[in-house]
């Protein structure tokens, strides 16, 4: 009964009334910053007013600013957004690219991943027998091992089990499954944790299993607590004996860094089970609740020797700025009898502060190597040039690029962007699909029956360069025809998109997808 009410206590959502919107954290966080940014501003015309000449040491600086953005190694499409937003607001465009590219917080959480990724590059040591056995093969799978093994820690490894889940509600079943069966520890990593039946009944068991003297670790994305989270959410779990952490919190200080989320999906159960994909821990996605129609997502679940790249993956994570990273403990400790399983799996991540648009290159890989079909589900379609191109490419040269999207979206301004790319997409031969019964939340690629990915890397410029990211690459598995033949199903319930629906669009929403266009590498 005890246990009951520290569940109810901490999963069941509360009610907030309009009082308790008017003085929570949200608005005064929100108020603070618009006090910060008048302050900003009033100083400036302070300073114009008292100074005339100021005027024109700003002109001077953003023309320096914008020869650092021709020579800066930043996206092509990103340069083209801030060059238009100094034409039109020179000052206040200088200030703020100045702003988010000198940041300290920024630099500081770069500086501190940094030292994780050095102390771990040779954690997780390449198996020979995966290395050698895609060699010889036009997939390309030992390439882009031999590049993400570059960008950090990411082997190849074969003996490792997946199961495809085509929907949130089978891996929410499977998680309860194999939480019960913790007996060492237990790694949460969600963009996502809302208060609910689903967090309610996955709490209950982490309570329980922390009782029993496991390590028990949650971490969750720091705007869990300006919306879904109370704020002192994080002690609340560590009463209850749960090892808790929110990544980059917001706090009422200007800063740059809040541009940087936690997107990952991560679960670790003792080294020996993972799970990866794009269900967060909250009602909808398992369509307890409806909030965009159904809602359709995946994910996968791995037994075997590629769950150590999401243990790393963890812990890299949570040892950021801590003085005893705890590696040794749980990499490379595994005596159980290797897996029987067919084909290979590479777990790897993407950080937005190392230089490298990891997700970005493993997609394009895919579409580039393609030579039969790349099938793609994605919430959303915010492209750079870039992977346009090798969108448009691939069809063109014959391959059967087809790609599902949300029917009904969650988010107006990123599905009026979306469809400002069809027409380009569509005159090059690739095939635009929308989910009817709902929003489609799943980040799915599969191509030629031997490769799939699947994953929390979405096709926009959130996912692709300003969040952290994972996913599994999957090569000659068994689960590729399981992810294929859920792509099919899901296409049976989407309408088609064609030159004529697109030409009978909603002005509106053209007008919209149009000119956000401009700003999108900023949304």
């Amino acid at each position: 009964m005890e246990n009951e009410e520290n569940v109810v206590r901490l999963a069941k959502p509360q009610k907030k009334g309009i009082l308790k919107l008017v003085f929570s954290r949200f608005i005064l966080i929100f108020l603070l910053f618009a006090l910060e940014l008048a302050m900003l501003i009033s100083g400036y015309f302070y300073l114009a007013d008292r100074f005339p000449s100021i005027i024109y040491i700003w002109r001077i600086f953003s023309l320096v600013m914008v020869l650092y953005l021709f020579n800066c190694s930043m996206d092509n499409s990103a340069k083209l957004t801030w060059m238009l937003l100094i034409s039109i607001l020179p000052i206040a465009g200088t200030v703020f690219l100045l702003f988010t590219q000198t940041n300290v917080g920024h630099r500081m959480t770069k500086k501190l991943l940094r030292e994780q990724i050095d102390l771990t590059r040779t954690i997780l040591p390449q198996p020979q027998d995966a290395a050698d056995a895609p060699a010889d093969d036009p997939s390309g799978s030992s390439d882009l091992s031999t590049y993400l093994c570059r960008t950090g820690c990411f082997p190849l490894f074969g003996h490792t089990a997946v199961t495809y889940f085509p929907s949130g509600e089978e891996k929410f079943a499977a998680m309860l499954e194999e939480l019960e069966k913790a007996e060492k520890y237990i790694f949460m990593e969600y963009f996502i944790i809302e208060e609910g039946y689903m967090w309610g009944k996955i709490l209950d068991v982490l309570i329980r299993k922390a009782k029993e003297g496991l390590d028990v670790r949650v971490m969750y994305d720091g705007m869990c607590e300006m919306s879904t989270l109370p704020a002192d959410y994080r002690k609340l779990l560590e009463k209850e004996g749960i090892r808790a952490k929110s990544f980059s919190p917001i706090k009422p200080i200007l800063s740059s860094q809040y541009n940087y989320r936690d997107h990952r999906k991560i679960l670790v159960i003792d080294g020996k089970v993972a799970f990866n994909g794009g269900v967060n821990l909250a009602d909808e996605y398992i369509n307890r609740i409806e909030r965009f129609g159904h809602w359709k997502d995946t994910a996968v679940m791995l037994k075997g020797e590629a769950v150590k790249s999401f243990t790393l993956l963890f812990l890299q994570m949570w040892n950021i700025g801590s003085k005893e990273p705890d590696y040794e403990r749980f990499i490379n400790r595994q005596t159980d009898a290797p897996v029987n399983a067919a084909g290979f799996v590479m777990p790897y991540g993407d950080s937005p502060l190392d230089g490298y648009k990891v997700g970005e290159a493993v997609y394009m890989d895919i579409l580039n190597r393609a030579e039969s079909y790349v099938h793609i589900m994605t919430p959303y379609l915010i492209l750079d040039g870039e992977l346009e191109t090798a969108l448009r490419f691939a069809a063109q040269r014959g391959v059967d690029v087809k790609m599902i999207l949300p029917g009904i979206p969650d988010k107006s301004l990123p599905y009026a962007l979306a469809k400002s790319h069809y027409k380009a997409l569509l005159a090059a031969g690739v095939k635009i699909y929308e989910y009817t019964p709902g929003f489609v939340h799943a980040k799915v690629f599969v191509s030629d029956d031997v490769k799939a990915v699947v994953g929390t890397i979405n096709l926009d410029y959130r996912s692709l360069y300003h969040h952290f990211e994972c996913a599994t690459y999957l090569y000659k598995t068994p689960c590729i025809a399981d992810v294929e033949a859920d792509f099919q199903q899901t296409l049976a319930k989407c309408r088609a998109v064609t030159e004529e629906t697109v030409k009978n669009e909603k002005f509106t929403r053209k007008l919209v997808g149009t000119l956000a266009k401009f700003i999108a590498p900023l949304l």
